[in-house]
Parts: C-alpha cells; structure tokens; sequence
C-alpha cells in the first residue's frame, strides 16, 4: 500500500482537487491532505485577531472565509444531495470557528482552530470521491496521530492504532488529514507547518508502504530556489541523507522532519507535481547517484551567538555548558564554529535569546549578529574528493562570509552570510557550480 500526500496547492482549488481524485482513483493507499490553499493562513490571521480581542473583525474573516467554501463545494459537487451535505458541513464546522470569539482565547482555542482546514479538506474530499462512486474510507488523524510530552511523534501509538482504524474500514482507498494531532493530554495539537509531509512519512513507517508520494505544485526537487534563480532543474534521484539536509536548510518542496521515518524503514519518497503529473519528478531513496554537487538551499532569519571566553584555553566542559543552556530553553542549534577562544553558534529561533544571553554572559563576553542566511551546498563531500571546497569559496569569493561549517557531514557544507547577499550568493553558486550561464 502507497501512502499519497498533496499540499493545500494540489487541493487550492475546485478543479484542482478533481484531478486529484483521478489520480488516486485506482489507488491502494493512504491519501493524506493539507488544508485548501490559503485557509491555514485565514485562520492563522482570525486566532491572531481573537488574541488582540479585535472580535468584530475576527468574525467578519470567519464570514468571508465561509464565503469562499460556499463558492469552492458549489463547483466541486454536482448533485443536490451531495452539495447539501457539504453545506450542512461548512456550517457546522464555521459555526464552531465562530464560537471561539464568544469566549477566552488561549492556544488550545488556536490550535483548535488551525485543525479545521484539513478536516474540511478531507471531508470535501470525501464527498467528491462518493459523488464519483469511488468507494473510499475517512481515516480521522485524530484517533491515531499522536506527540508525547517532548512534542515528537509518539510511533508506537501511532501504528498501534492505524492498524486498528485500517481494520474496520473495507475499502482500498482511506483519506486521512495531515498536519493535526493529539498531544498528549488528548487536546488537539499539531505537527507545525508543513507537518503533512511528516504525517506522510510516519503513516508510511507504521504501515511499512511500498512507497511515500508528496505531490505538491514543483517538478520534484531543484538545484536551486526557483523563486530566485533563473534556469533551475529538477533532480532525479536524492539520497536521504541529501534530501535531509536541502530540506533542513530550505527546500520548501519537504518537511525537514519527514526523511528520517521513511529512512529508517527504508521506504523510498517520490517527489512529484499535480500540475505536470507525467514528469518523473524526484526520488528519495538510499542509493546516490556519483556527482560533485547536487543543490544548494538558504535558511532565512538566522541569529549568529559568538561566545568568546579566555577560560577556553585547554579547559574541558566548556562546550557542554554552552549546550546545556540552549537545551533548557529547547532551542536547536544550526551551525556552530570554533577557536581556541570563542564559540560561534547559529539558531532559528529567537523566542529566547534573550534569557539564553543573559545565561552564557557567565561564561564569556557575548555577541549577537542578526538578519543572516545559512547557504546549504549538497554534493560528495568525502574525505577522498578534491577542488570541492575551492569552487565553492571562488564562487562566493566577492562576498562576505560570516561562518563555514565543511566536514561535519559528508554531504553539506553550510555557510553563513547577511541576508542582503542571499540572491548574489545562490546565483553566483549556480553559475560556478552547475555551469548556468
């Protein structure tokens, strides 16, 4: 059995979630669904509202965003019986939406609120495939998808009861939501943004599929961001490994987390576009293909923290305090460099700077550098390759570089530079390294 993700693009409109049920059709698989396009952000601005207490406004966004499923379900079903049904859905979950500015706002509201796209998506969804007579059967995420206290995916819970869901259903095709879960309170949570795709590999992994699809609005996975360089191609084959760390460093095209599920049960990805179903688009999978570089990638809104301390000097410990401090306040690290005298540390996440600051001015004068971008260049980076490293720095030679990390992965070399020389960096990267001219 397949387990086959689309994004809210693939699903973003009428038409668009038609051509999804053709290719599924005929289908033995999981169909996992993000929201429709655009409405995860609609009830991200109407929780923000609702935090501001700004009410009247909120519900005036509840009222528009039940507008447009109103048009959505009126041209993606056909029949009386079924377009009522989805009217009698739209309202009762925009009913419980709007509930929610009668009241105290919290982030169990807010999360509540999020899930509502993708349980729409699905159940659209559903009415579509039976109107079609395409027998198919509702997987709810939320009796089976699962965080423990640590906020990770619980995998035991999770295969435990998918296998239980998947045993009263008599169907060859389920559909089930991505993103929305459990914590473990039992109170409706989630798996962040773009947590679809994780949904997608932990199903796969608990299931043991044949294979995982992520099917978004992108020919696969490119050598570079489209976005801001001309000429990009799409890859054909990915290890995991490179996979991994494109997405961890910015390829928007897959969730960072869901490479590692899929790897560790050795289920290939197939990366593939809605739009363009005929092209191969790109497969994730143990084997690599033999190639100098493969891709670059840039992660945005990255905080550079130097501690410099005298006390380093042949002293044992010291990176273990620095580490213990941002494991209290669960704040990952990206890159990190050092000297015999300082410690240069990269994050993502500001939330506690702050306290983090105040913590590590007991060990060392402290310096904090924002606005910066980690660039990500994927290729064979192992012991015996040679030139690698001097195409990259030649290729980058007019612009500064705050930090480099080469030869803690033998697929990655990380560089840090200010965010103003981001666009220079990846077309100066794509001209030096792939020959686009």
């Amino acid at each position: 059995m397949k387990v086959i993700k689309f994004g809210g693009t693939s699903v973003g409109s009428p038409e668009r979630m038609k051509k999804v049920a053709e290719l599924v059709s005929n289908e033995e698989a999981i169909v996992v669904l993000s929201a429709v396009s655009g409405t995860t952000n609609s009830l991200t601005e109407i929780a923000q509202l609702l935090y501001k207490n700004e009410r009247n406004v909120a519900k005036q966004a509840i009222q528009d965003l039940l507008k447009h499923y109103h048009s959505f379900i009126s041209e993606l079903l056909s029949s009386e019986k079924q377009l009522n049904k989805a009217k009698e859905l739209i309202e009762s979950h925009f009913s419980h939406i709007d509930s929610f500015t009668e009241d105290l706002f919290t982030l169990h509201e807010e999360k509540t609120i999020l899930a509502q796209g993708e349980l729409l998506s699905t159940a659209l969804f559903q009415l579509y495939l039976e109107e079609k007579e395409i027998k198919c059967c509702l997987l709810p995420a939320l009796d089976f998808m699962r965080i423990d206290k640590d906020l990770e995916p619980d995998s035991y819970y999770i295969k435990h009861n998918i296998e239980r869901e998947l045993k009263q259903c008599d169907s060859n095709l389920y559909i089930t939501q991505g993103y929305i879960c459990r914590n473990v309170f039992g109170e409706i949570d989630n798996l962040k943004r773009g947590g679809s795709d994780y949904t997608a590999s932990l199903i796969g992994a608990a299931i043991k599929a044949t294979e995982i699809e992520i099917w978004t609005d992108i020919d696969g996975m490119h050598n570079n961001d489209p976005r801001v360089v001309d000429n990009t191609f799409s890859i054909e084959h990915l290890s995991y490994n490179e996979a991994a760390e494109l997405a961890y460093f910015g390829a928007k095209i897959l969730h960072p987390a869901s490479v590692y599920p899929a790897q560790l049960s050795g289920i290939p990805i197939w990366l593939k576009n809605t739009l363009e179903p005929s092209k191969p688009g790109t497969k994730i999978a143990k084997e690599i293909d033999k190639r100098e570089f493969t891709a670059v990638a840039t992660k945005d809104g990255i905080t550079a923290i130097k501690i410099k301390s005298g006390r380093m000097l042949l002293a044992y410990g010291f990176l273990r305090k620095i580490f213990d401090i941002f494991e209290r306040y669960k704040t990952p690290i990206d890159v990190i460099t050092t000297s015999e005298v300082a410690v240069s540390i990269t994050i993502d996440d500001n939330t506690n700077l702050d306290a983090i600051q105040e913590e590590l001015r007991y060990l060392g004068e402290v310096e904090i550098n924002k606005n910066l971008s980690i660039v990500c260049v994927v290729g064979n980076f192992s012991h015996d390759s040679m030139g690698a490293g001097n195409k990259i720095f030649n290729s980058l030679q007019h612009i500064p570089i705050r930090m480099v990390s080469y030869g803690g992965s033998q697929h990655n070399v990380s560089i840090v530079i200010e965010t103003e020389y981001k666009k220079e960096a990846l077309v100066s990267l794509n001209n030096g390294l792939f020959n686009q001219n």
